[in-house]
């Protein structure tokens, strides 16, 4: 406060000394009247107000939008640019097609506001602020501010670029095939639950409500699911930058959103089990999973001003772009060993036990052609001086890079996971083949143990001959292998003692647990490189198998039972998961996307410059698409949070609320 005061004071007298004819004055947010334009610092002639009132009717009259500018002298209560001018839209009750263009003279800041719901998308909004209005202020042009404003916001309106880079000039073509795609994935997941369990027509009226907050609970776990793992990868940017030290606040918010969110996919994981719930029971959940993606977001959102203040990503782009230049060419050149890697497990495994990385090698290449993309941007955007551009090519790209090496570390984490399945299927053979011997010895009076160790030895055959193979699938055999183990212990249990019983269970723990990891670790990587198309059902029970798996880890050395039966449940919804998600993205790909963006074949690197990649991966969906909390104004998306088919540029650490670009500038 004491700072604020200094400065206001400093401004005071340099304009006392310089003979200007009023001294500035911090202004609090304004009461808009029945005009338009409010002159709280005297810049306009009552000419120019007038001139000024007719060109924003006219904007109406054309478009539909109203646009409100206020020019002051400093903004105070709060000072930063876009909490002043978001606070005076707010206690004013501007709707979604209203904006407001606030500019602080003697502080030289601007701020366009914005409703995240509104026709505008932040792309288009920073286009019409760093192209027509931040030039028009440079020039101390204040009149000509508010014709730019609206002669960018109509052109905006009628379907014409102001695109300020990120992207290129063909975003707002890029921002309607996405739309299409994220809309194709919600009619894909509104159908499937539809086959679950329709209802009658006299059953439906009175569940419209219910169903509506259900989906609104999905697409809060999406949102919040996404702006964790962005918030996440930015924090490892900025741990490789700063250290740890420097980033314990923002690890500690991201451990409370994570558990928030945890505590959400739970409580959905339980409304989607076998038991019914009832209507009360339904409403109640999903009401629960929304406040916990609030809380989570909430949490993220407060310290997003700190993050960004530490990133300075805007303010050091060339230092910026010269890291993520150098992670892209690591990253490009890991995929030449991803490729050998995949290679060596073509030739040694079956197709479908390297499902989920099959495509990881085009899919790599496609993130690492959209960072190129948009790098070439963030230069372009370095060498004329405009730092916000070349914060959200940077971003995109590090996103993608990110992204790129996932793809590629998948490969060698499976290849390590299925060389320690057929390790460990052999060792369940040699276990089976005892527990056949103890069970042939039991009396057999209804032929029932002979059944069983006849399936069991017919199941044993068919790993051995699978194990022995050239093209083996070692976690589908140890998966059967642990069915049939579990099928023979039935029967032998009951001559156990319960030491043997203990150590028995201990044994099986640690081969199921290594099954268990396996899939979670498959599942996770999979979900998270292609979260563009994955809806709720695939990340919540991904979520359950991750809490399942750590409950199976934190009991195994005292009760391996209790550890046991976890660890089976893990991979279960591990393998739920991963089906669930594979179906999605199939449907993606099926609903015509790779033509849209003209994939096909190797080619798919190149095609649309990676776009299709980034649209599956989420960098485009979220940071295109992704906007600001229910009912807020922003200049800028948060990636993955908010209202999911709002405006929005890149993703940045945060929660819904949070503007991935901090809109306005100075001039």
């Amino acid at each position: 406060m004491r700072m604020r005061w200094a400065v206001s004071l400093a401004v005071a007298l340099i304009l006392l000394l310089t003979g200007s004819a009023a001294a500035a004055s911090a202004t609090a947010p304004v009461t808009l009247g029945s005009s338009h334009v409010l002159d709280d610092a005297g810049v306009l002639t009552s000419a120019q107000v007038t001139a000024a009132e007719q060109r924003l009717a006219t904007l109406k009259n054309e478009t539909g939008l109203d646009l409100w500018v206020v020019y002051v002298d400093t903004f105070t209560n709060p000072s930063d640019s876009g909490d002043w001018a978001n606070s005076v839209a707010q206690s004013n009750g501007l709707g979604t097609t209203q904006y407001l263009l606030a500019v602080a003279v003697s502080s030289r800041q601007y701020y366009l506001s914005g409703d995240s719901a509104g026709p505008l998308t932040d792309t288009q909004i920073a286009g019409i602020e760093q192209k027509q209005i931040q030039p028009a202020l440079a020039g101390n042009d204040w009149a000509g501010a508010v014709d730019a404003a609206a002669t960018g916001m109509t052109s905006a309106a009628k379907g014409g670029s102001t695109s300020s880079g990120g992207f290129g000039g063909w975003a707002v073509v890029m921002l309607l095939l996405v739309v299409f795609a994220a809309v194709l994935i919600f009619v894909v997941v509104r159908r499937r639950r539809k086959k679950q369990g329709a209802v009658s027509a006299d059953q439906a009226a009175p569940q419209i409500e219910t169903q509506e907050l259900a989906r609104q609970a999905s697409s809060a776990l999406i949102q919040t699911d996404d702006a964790i793992k962005t918030s996440d990868q930015e924090l490892g940017f900025a741990k490789a930058q700063f250290g740890d030290a420097a980033t314990t606040e923002f690890e500690a918010a991201l451990t409370s959103a994570r558990a928030n969110l945890d505590q959400a996919f739970a409580i959905k994981q339980q409304l989607d089990d076998d038991v019914p719930d009832t209507d009360a029971q339904i409403r109640d959940g999903n009401t629960q999973i929304i406040q916990l993606c609030a809380a989570a977001g909430h949490g993220l959102d407060e310290k997003a001003a700190a993050f960004d203040e530490l990133r300075k990503l805007e303010q050091n782009a060339p230092e910026a772009f010269a890291a993520a230049q150098q992670r892209r060419t690591e990253a490009a050149a890991g995929i030449d060993a991803a490729v050998q890697h995949l290679h060596t497990l073509q030739a040694a495994y079956a197709p479908e036990a390297l499902a989920t990385v099959a495509d990881n090698i085009d899919q790599a290449r496609q993130r690492i052609a959209f960072a190129d993309a948009q790098l070439t941007d963030a230069q372009t955007a370095i060498g004329s001086g405009d730092g916000g551009a070349a914060a959200v090519g940077i971003r995109a790209a590090e996103d993608a890079i990110g992204q790129a090496t996932l793809l590629e570390d998948a490969i060698e984490k499976l290849g390590i996971d299925l060389a320690a399945a057929a390790q460990s299927a052999d060792a369940l053979i040699r276990e089976l083949e005892g527990d056949i011997a103890a069970a042939s010895a039991l009396p057999d009076p209804d032929a029932r143990i002979a059944a069983t160790v006849a399936a069991v030895r017919q199941q044993l055959d068919t790993a051995r001959a699978d194990l022995a193979g050239t093209h083996t699938r070692p976690l589908v055999m140890l998966q059967a292998l642990e069915a049939a183990n579990q099928q023979i212990d039935t029967l032998v249990q009951g001559v156990r003692d319960a030491a043997a019983t203990a150590q028995r269970n201990q044994q099986m723990l640690g081969q199921l647990m290594l099954q268990a990891q396996g899939q979670v670790s498959a599942a996770e990587d999979y979900i998270t490189a292609r979260r563009g198309a994955v809806g709720a059902e695939a990340r919540t029970r991904l979520a359950q198998a991750g809490a399942e798996l750590v409950q199976a880890q934190q009991v195994q050395a005292g009760d391996p039972t209790t550890a046991l039966a976890h660890a089976q449940r893990a991979n279960q919804l591990a393998g739920q998961a991963l089906s669930a998600a594979q179906t999605d993205v199939g449907a993606f790909s099926s609903g015509g996307m790779g033509g849209l963006f003209g994939q096909g074949g190797n080619n798919s690197s190149g095609s649309g410059g990676g776009m299709l990649g980034a649209v599956l991966g989420g960098i485009v969906i979220n940071s295109l698409l992704s906007g600001g909390s229910s009912g807020g104004r922003s200049s800028g998306g948060m990636f993955g949070g908010g209202g999911r088919f709002g405006g929005g540029s890149t993703g940045s650490f945060g929660g819904g609320g949070t503007r991935a670009r901090r809109g306005g500038g100075r001039f």
